[in-house]
């Protein structure tokens, strides 16, 4: 395979850290983002993300309306908003902007001038660290409850995965 355009491949695990949850777009939407950056994604990225945010999310199909989000700022200069959002019970719907990078039809390098991905790609490694955890608490507090009313979306809101980098571990 003629790796000569690939990117640069080298890995080391990425700070993630939590914010708490928001309402959007008639949805709960959980915050996850992951920087290279201790300080954290840049304020203009993050505003730049959470207004494009509305465009990714479905339409209410009557399942307790809550997102997950990720947020990436790559040490490259880009930015990737990607959404999971519960659909149809137990599905994950996924959208999905890019900021700053030409190779997913980015316009320009401005990582604050997010695009619509049409991409079937879901997240990098770094942006995956959450699902595993996400999917557990949505089983824990939605699912496994045998009665609706036992349902607890506001546990499942506050049930987020905190260790301080992209590992998945403490």
């Amino acid at each position: 395979m003629d790796r000569a355009y690939l990117p640069d491949m080298s890995f080391a695990e990425k700070f993630l850290t939590v914010h708490p949850p928001i309402e959007l777009g008639g949805r709960y939407v959980k915050r996850y983002h992951v920087t290279a950056d201790p300080a954290g994604i840049a304020p203009a990225v993050e505003k730049a993300a959470y207004a494009v945010l509305p465009d990714l999310l479905p339409e209410s199909d009557g399942t307790p309306p809550a997102t997950f989000v990720i947020v990436h700022e790559s040490s490259d200069g880009s930015a990737y908003l990607n959404t999971y959002s519960w659909v149809w019970d137990n599905v994950l719907h996924f959208g999905g902007a890019a900021a700053g990078q030409p190779v997913l039809g980015c316009p320009d390098r401005d990582a604050t001038h997010f695009v619509k991905l049409n991409s079937p790609w879901i997240g990098c490694v770094w942006e995956l660290a959450p699902l595993g955890h996400e999917r557990a608490a949505w089983i824990r507090h939605m699912l496994v409850p045998e009665h609706p009313e036992d349902r607890d979306l506001g546990a499942y809101l506050a049930d987020s995965l905190t260790t301080p980098t992209t590992s998945g571990t403490s």
